[in-house]
């Protein structure tokens, strides 16, 4: 029986913590479940899942949809959609089964890419790639998550930009309904020696809309200006985790601030794990905020210290409580904390 492979290309970087990726985990449960009920899939569809931050790593090898069981996961440092789709091109040409004279090879591979931000790396060599060696190969879909993905990056690799508005957990079943659909009916496609990929078509376009390519390009930047996202460590507990700011421009206002200025709320406090520096690029160049530009202190979510925000000298986030003394888990540094008069710099991650 000749395969349909489907790839699931996932963004997994600091902007995607909390409910976006928790969200996308349950979402891909749905997908499956529903995709082991329908004859054409079962016969045809196997299934793949390649995550990507400052790094990238296959999550799910190419297998039988029977058999797939969705993963947990990970949250890695940057967005470096240039090793994403290295290692995609990889997986294609390790995974490809190819027509010869005794036997049909593959359908075209469909590749659904989700992400919510801005690339922290020159894509340019990966795209170049992709055209000259996939794009006409296989199936790309890429999907917007919110506001703030570079829609500019993924018009370059596909014409199938599609606009995820993801406001509610209604929102997110109907999206991920979409595309199961879309896999279904590709699989049925291929089943009656069709094109072999038709996406279902989008009934709610509040939520999900296809995106205007015509607009013009803007300059390039390697720091996602949608989200302030930075690691510190528990002074406990010696776990880090990441907080996450999303632009409030319209906030500003509400808070007295100057509108002149780009401000962050805080979104939450999130635990990572090991995994998240497997995942980061460590050679990344690291850029500061100052923390009049934040509005929010978090805390922490490993031990529960009432503030997750301190810096310490060695310019290094850590929680503390009410303790009168507190030790840096990072250099070990132990001193007394208190208030900052006016504003600081910080460094921050990619996001």
């Amino acid at each position: 029986m000749r395969r349909l492979p489907v790839y699931f290309l996932i963004d997994v970087s600091e902007s995607m913590v909390g409910e976006p990726i928790q969200q996308v985990e349950e979402g891909l449960g749905q997908i499956i479940q529903a995709l082991k009920t329908d004859p054409y899939a079962i016969e045809t569809a196997w299934i793949s899942i390649i995550v990507f931050a400052g790094q990238a790593k296959t999550l799910v090898p190419l297998q039988e949809i029977i058999n797939f069981y969705p993963p947990r996961f990970p949250i890695g440092g940057g967005t470096s959609l240039s090793r994403g789709l290295g290692h995609l091109m990889y997986e294609l040409r390790k995974n490809q089964v190819k027509t010869t004279y005794d036997m049909k090879g593959d359908w075209k591979p469909i590749i659904f890419l989700f992400t919510d931000g801005v690339p922290t790396d020159d894509t340019t060599a990966a795209i170049t790639e992709w055209k000259q060696n996939w794009q006409r190969t296989a199936n790309m879909v890429a999907v917007s998550f919110g506001n703030e993905a570079d829609t500019n990056v993924l018009k370059e690799l596909t014409e199938n930009v599609v606009h995820f508005k993801n406001s509610s957990p209604a929102a997110y079943k109907q999206f991920f309904k979409w595309i199961t659909d879309s896999i279904k009916t590709s699989s049925e496609s291929v089943e009656k020696n069709a094109s072999g990929f038709e996406l279902s078509k989008i009934h709610d376009t509040d939520t999900l809309s296809k995106i205007d390519l015509s607009k013009p390009l803007p300059p390039a930047s390697y720091t996602d200006s949608n989200f302030v996202v930075m690691v510190g460590k528990c002074q406990h507990m010696q776990r880090d985790y990441l907080m996450k700011y999303r632009r409030a421009e319209q906030d500003a206002e509400i808070y007295g601030l100057n509108l002149n200025r780009l401000y962050y709320r805080l979104v939450g406090a999130f635990q990572v794990d090991k995994t998240y520096h497997e995942l980061s690029d460590s050679n990344a160049k690291p850029t500061s905020i100052n923390s009049e530009e934040l509005i929010g202190n978090p805390t922490c979510p490993c031990c529960g210290n009432q503030w997750g925000f301190a810096l310490c000298s060695c310019g290094q986030i850590h929680c503390i409580g009410e303790e009168k003394l507190s030790t840096c888990p990072t250099c070990g540094n132990t001193a007394a904390y208190g208030a900052s008069e006016g504003g600081f710099d910080v460094n921050r991650a990619q996001g």
